[in-house]
C-alpha cells in the first residue's frame, strides 16, 4: 500500500544521511629523534611537539630544552641549540661497543633514553637488479656484505637518489648469522621520474643499529605497509622514557656513492 511504499523510501533516504564525527586532537606530545655515530661529526637532536590531524605537516620545534648526551666514561655533554628545536653537539666520534645515553629536560619534564652503539659492518659491494612487482620492472639497488657469526645485528639502508630520499628500509640477520648476504633495497616511486634510471646519483648510508632501534623502525615499515598490507596506525616502542615519542640511536655508518650506468 502506498503508506508502506513511503514508509520503506524514508528508511532509504535515511541511510543516505552523511555523519561527520567530531574528531578530538590529542593533547601534544614530546617527540626525540637523537643519532650520534662513530664519523667525526656534529650530532642532531631533534625536540618538537606532535599537532593536531588537522594541522599542516611541519616540523614543530620546540625551543629551550636541555640536551644533554652521557657517554660511556659518565663524561656529559650540553648540546647547544642551532634552531628552534634543533640542538647539536660538537664534532667527535662515538665509540663502537659503548652505551650512549641521552637526556632531555623540555616543559618541566625528564626523558631520557640509552642505546648501545654496534661493532661496524662494512659493505664488500653494491650491484643493481632487476625485479618485477604486479607488472612492473625496476632496478633496485643491492649491498653485499659478510654478516658477524654468532653476533645479532640489525642494519638500517638510507636511500638517496639525485638527493631526493626514496627509501629508509632496516634489515636483521635473524635467516643470515654468519653469511654472505645480500641486501636489495626496496623503494616506492612516486612517479616514473623518481625510478632508477642510467646516470642517476645513487647515495646509501649502511648503519649497524641495537635491536631497540631496529624494532623502531620495523615497527614504523609495518604501518607504511613495507613488505605486506598495512596494520592499525600506532606509535612505535619508543626508547624514551615518560611518554615521549621517538628514538635515540647510538650507530656506525658507512655511506656508498655510485652513478647507475
Amino acid at each position: 500500500n502506498l503508506s508502506g511504499i513511503l514508509a520503506i523510501l524514508t528508511l532509504f533516504s535515511s541511510c543516505e544521511d552523511v555523519i561527520t564525527p567530531e574528531l578530538q586532537n590529542a593533547e601534544p606530545r614530546i617527540v626525540i629523534e637523537g643519532n650520534i655515530s662513530d664519523k667525526s661529526e656534529n650530532h642532531i637532536v631533534r625536540v618538537s611537539k606532535t599537532i593536531p590531524f588537522d594541522a599542516p605537516n611541519t616540523f614543530n620545534g620546540l625551543s629551550g630544552a636541555k640536551v644533554t648526551l652521557i657517554g660511556p666514561s659518565g663524561a656529559s655533554l650540553i648540546l647547544n641549540e642551532v634552531s628552534d628545536g634543533i640542538y647539536r653537539t660538537p664534532r667527535f666520534s662515538g665509540i663502537p661497543g659503548s652505551t650512549y645515553k641521552l637526556e632531555v629536560l623540555a616543559e618541566g619534564k625528564v626523558y631520557t633514553a640509552s642505546s648501545t652503539m654496534p661493532f661496524p659492518v662494512y659493505p664488500d659491494s653494491v650491484s643493481f637488479k632487476k625485479l618485477s612487482f604486479f607488472g612492473n620492472t625496476r632496478i633496485y639497488p643491492t649491498v653485499f656484505y659478510d654478516d658477524p657469526p654468532q653476533v645479532q645485528n640489525q642494519y638500517r639502508y638510507i636511500l638517496k637518489v639525485n638527493n631526493k630520499q626514496q627509501a629508509d628500509i632496516v634489515f636483521e640477520d635473524r635467516f643470515n648469522d654468519g653469511n654472505t648476504v645480500s641486501d636489495v633495497i626496496l623503494y616506492d616511486a612516486e612517479d616514473d621520474e623518481d625510478e632508477l634510471k642510467p646516470g642517476d646519483v645513487v647515495d646509501i648510508e649502511m648503519q649497524s643499529i641495537d635491536r631497540n632501534v631496529f624494532k623502531y623502525y620495523y615497527a614504523i615499515s609495518q604501518i607504511k605497509g613495507e613488505g605486506g598490507p598495512p596494520v592499525a596506525p600506532a606509535n612505535p616502542d619508543s626508547n624514551f622514557s615518560n611518554g615521549a615519542l621517538g628514538i635515540f640511536s647510538a650507530c656506525t655508518k658507512y655511506s656508498i656513492r655510485v652513478v647507475l650506468k
